[in-house]
């Protein structure tokens, strides 16, 4: 809960590591920028640390402040949900580069069995090709699934190709993806069940528009 410290709204969130706690910066800063009212913060390793104060009014409090911190809990929710353990998950994934190679993200979405969206992310990961941001997409989905203590796992992929090299129908012919690819492989053993399906683009857009939102983020302020 917030609470006033020194004419601000203060809060402290918790998370299992830093690069965790760097995401959600990351998600309150692409907020804060759409929003125009910007936070003082603190990260420690895990914990972050946010003040809310409107300066163009004395450092009071104001609805942009309470705006800004509702906002903010919406994010966080993404993040506690995790702890939660949710036994099935269906995962749409994408990637996508720009070029090809180029500028290039990753993304991807999980929903329960009821089909509500428990974790969405896009990541960009700059200059690279369409076949390593969609495998570098599975790799990530993987490692989220992980933290929901999911046992079986629907993937659902727009790249036949890549979904064919999983299955093991087509080889890996690239060096520079194999050892995603193994990374991968690995992740799938810890789970009882994994069944990847291949899908038309057009009913893989949550992820799509994940991809493209990084993508325009990234580009945008560079």
């Amino acid at each position: 809960m917030w609470h006033v410290q020194d004419n601000s709204l203060h809060k402290q969130f918790k998370f299992r590591d830093f690069k965790e706690a760097f995401q959600f910066m990351n998600q309150v800063a692409q907020i804060a920028e759409e929003q125009k009212h910007h936070p003082k913060w603190t990260n420690e390793w895990n914990k972050v640390e946010i003040w809310l104060s409107t300066h163009d009014k004395g450092n009071e409090i104001t609805e942009k402040d309470k705006r800004l911190s509702k906002s903010i809990d919406d994010v966080y929710v993404v993040y506690t949900s995790k702890t939660a353990s949710v036994s099935r998950l269906k995962i749409y994934t994408d990637g996508g580069s720009r070029g090809n190679p180029g500028p290039a993200a990753s993304g991807y979405v999980l929903f329960d069995e009821n089909d509500g969206i428990v974790a969405k992310e896009g990541i960009y990961l700059g200059i690279t090709t369409n076949n390593q941001a969609e495998y570098q997409a599975l790799k990530l989905a993987l490692e989220a699934a992980k933290k929901f203590n999911a046992v079986s796992l629907d993937i659902y992929m727009d790249s036949l190709l890549i979904v064919n090299q999983i299955k093991g129908i087509y080889r890996v012919k690239k060096p520079e993806l194999i050892p995603v690819y193994d990374s991968i492989k690995k992740l799938i053993d810890d789970f009882e069940l994994v069944k990847f399906t291949h899908i038309p683009r057009s009913l893989n857009t949550i992820a799509d528009a994940a991809v493209n939102e990084a993508l325009d983020n990234a580009l945008s302020s560079s």
